[in-house]
């Protein structure tokens, strides 16, 4: 079971910016696979960013592109989402996903991101 937690969302008005972080229990290096997904009310969850292959891949919704960015923190076991330039239209819950190997997936409790003036 890996453990994922997720912190810094909130509400923020059109055209700012928030970080958000996921804390994860184990040396990151384990993990195939991370990202971040979102779920707008009655919405499917969907994909906005993750980041593969040791880090060496990244990937954005289309939605996102341009504005938001994935990074990592290895030492710190740390991955970050950072929102810029937001929109009403990013309001979700954003949840942390974690894969390893084939079929194994994990999710975070997932954070609260609300933009509106």
């Amino acid at each position: 079971q890996v453990q994922l937690v997720e912190s810094g969302g909130g509400l923020v008005q059109p055209g700012g910016s928030l970080r958000l972080s996921c804390a994860v229990d184990r040396n990151i290096f384990s993990l195939d696979a991370m990202g971040w997904y979102r779920q707008a009310p009655g919405k499917q969850r969907e994909l906005v960013s993750a980041i593969i292959s040791g880090g060496l891949r990244t990937n954005y919704a289309d939605s996102v592109k341009g504005r938001f960015t994935i990074s990592r923190d290895n030492a710190k076991n740390t991955l970050y989402l950072q929102m810029n330039s937001l929109k009403p239209e990013d309001t979700a819950v954003y949840y942390c996903h974690a894969r390893i190997g084939v079929g194994n997936n994990y999710w975070g409790q997932g954070t609260q991101v609300t933009v509106s003036s």
